[in-house]
């Protein structure tokens, strides 16, 4: 039996709490930022933590932990 791979793209994305939540960065800061609101883009500073729907398809991405 093969070994199981860790999806590189989610390897890079996210990374695991050591409680075992997954933890993100929020979208929406790379273009277009003019029409978007101050406060928005405060709030999609630094990480978040996933929702629980969303964190578990990432782990299935990520075996290995």
């Amino acid at each position: 039996m093969p070994k199981i791979k860790t999806k590189a793209s989610a390897k890079k994305r996210f990374r695991l709490t050591a409680t075992g939540k997954v933890r993100g960065n929020s979208a929406g800061l790379n273009h277009m930022l003019r029409r978007r609101s101050q406060k928005m883009k405060r709030k999609a500073r630094g990480t978040k933590l996933l929702s629980a729907a969303d964190s578990r398809i990432v782990r299935s991405y990520m075996p290995n932990g």
